[in-house]
């Protein structure tokens, strides 16, 4: 176990140690901090390294195999009306307790907060159900993102300006590090029980329509309240001014956060218990490193939290404002990019999915390959959000092409990367998008006196929606090698004939 833990803290360090780098590096030039303000966000980026490290040890140790088993079990009772109740509670529960989305819905003041968070706990437990219902009928998942897609952007039609945005954004906050290890090992403990030639690309798939259900719940709740309402009320995030304030500003804030962990958890674990007593009846040895690797991820979870939230968002609001304000504001974009290509490696559920990836694929698509490809999506997702920032373009400009792309590139790469592609763009916008990113973003939208609900949310949605086509990409330079190989192959033995006549 100690190995275990020593290996996920070098990659966390691997992934955290770039953008601490760089956060630093413009604290000390061109955007100044003062020193208890750095002196937060370093101790604030160690708690994070080992938060990531137990969570995503956990993660591999419970949630995994927690979700496949209750998929498994669901599927082999051989009953639908189960499967339905069952998958809808299990993702409206789950969402409810999303820390993420508690976020979200306090800082849109046109929704009351509670009827945000049903609305978006029922979108998600209803196409839970579809994407389970998908894997049991083997229908192809681009059919269905293309029927969902097309009745968002319907629905986007009639949506206020302001709503957009938000909208858009609640399908990324939903899929957090919470849900995602779940939602993904249910996918695969289900099609594994159904079996088949296409089990394997049917085990994703689940996330991406997870993503779908938030942003139409959103939008129908949007034509119900008043748009002149909208107004967003900027908090500005406060710096630390004193040395004493450093160490009680960090750990004072773990008791809140722990909680927030434990509300989140208890939907899963209250779901694994029913299933453990009734169905699974586990031995007690693996019952015993299940909890385990949950403590793991519980404490792992809010230490990642408490970092984000304590050390990283204020830094995140003030080097935006900051590089807003500088004559030469351009420099947003390629600094927002440099930074995107790097904190999509800190996002723990990413983390989970790289490594499920290659297990299914059999390390056809390696963790390398999906890491960079998704660090690109994510650099290109960043340096478009800047752009919408500096120019206040609407998201119309962005979105409708961007899933336009996506969708039809869709029937042209293999349907495993297309799941694949669709379920990357939910899991990366995660934590670290919503309290680096966004406030980075919130900073310069306040710094250049723009509309913070129409310019700088919509952010998470760019994030979500650029790894769509990136990883698309990759399967067709992956499918054009593939085809070039096997017709070489083909060639070669006729080629290599002798005549000696």
């Amino acid at each position: 176990m100690l190995s275990a833990i020593g290996t996920k803290l070098k990659e966390a360090v691997l992934s955290v140690a770039p953008i601490a780098l760089i956060v630093l590096a413009l604290a000390f030039t061109i955007t100044p901090l003062n020193g208890p303000t750095l002196l937060l966000f370093v101790l604030s980026a160690v708690v994070l390294i080992f938060g990531m490290a137990l969570f995503t040890l956990g993660s591999e140790i419970s949630m995994t195999p927690m979700g496949e088993m209750v998929g498994a079990r669901m599927t082999q009772k051989r009953s639908l009306p189960f499967l339905i109740g069952a998958g809808f509670l299990m993702g409206a529960v789950i969402t409810i307790a999303e820390p993420d989305l508690t976020v979200l819905a306090t800082q849109v003041p046109a929704f009351p907060t509670t009827a945000l968070i049903l609305s978006v706990a029922a979108g998600v437990g209803i196409f839970l159900v579809v994407g389970l219902l998908r894997i049991v009928f083997r229908k192809r998942l681009n059919l269905l993102l293309l029927l969902f897609y097309a009745i968002v952007f319907i629905l986007a039609i009639f949506a206020d300006n302001d709503f957009l945005p938000v909208a858009f954004d609640s399908g990324g906050v939903t899929t957090g590090p919470i849900t995602v290890p779940f939602i993904l090992a249910l996918g695969v403990g289900v099609a594994a029980v159904r079996g088949g030639q296409t089990a394997e690309e049917d085990s994703f798939g689940m996330v991406s329509l997870c993503s779908i259900g938030p942003i139409m719940a959103v939008l129908v709740l949007g034509m119900f309240f008043d748009p002149g309402s909208s107004q967003y009320a900027a908090e500005t995030p406060a710096l630390t001014e004193t040395w004493a304030e450093v160490l009680p500003a960090l750990f004072g804030a773990f008791p809140h956060y722990l909680e927030e962990v434990v509300l989140a958890l208890a939907p899963i674990l209250a779901v694994f218990a029913i299933f453990q007593i009734f169905w699974l009846k586990l031995p007690a040895r693996r019952l015993l490193r299940m909890v385990a690797g949950i403590v793991y991820t519980l404490v792992g979870l809010f230490l990642f939290l408490a970092a984000v939230n304590t050390g990283f968002l204020p830094v995140g609001y003030a080097l935006g404002g900051q590089l807003a304000s500088l004559g030469a504001n351009w420099v947003l974009i390629p600094l927002a990019m440099l930074m995107g290509f790097f904190i999509v490696r800190a996002e723990p559920a990413v983390h989970v999915l790289n490594a499920q990836v290659s297990e299914i694929t059999d390390g056809v698509i390696s963790k390398r390959a999906m890491m960079t490809t998704l660090s690109l999506g994510i650099a290109a997702s960043l340096g478009l959000a800047m752009i919408r920032i500096l120019t206040s373009l609407s998201i119309w400009w962005f979105v409708l092409p961007g899933y336009a792309l996506a969708l039809g590139m869709s029937f042209f790469v293999p349907p495993v990367f297309t799941a694949i592609a669709f379920d990357s763009g939910g899991v990366a916008s995660g934590p670290m998008t919503a309290t680096f990113l966004l406030p980075f973003a919130l900073g310069a939208v306040d710094a250049l006196g723009g509309n913070p609900m129409a310019d700088a949310f919509g952010l998470v949605a760019m994030v979500a929606m650029t790894p769509l086509i990136a990883i698309q990409s990759l399967a067709l330079v992956y499918a054009f090698k593939t085809r070039k190989l096997e017709k070489a192959a083909a060639v070669r033995p006729e080629t290599e004939i002798i005549d000696f006549d």
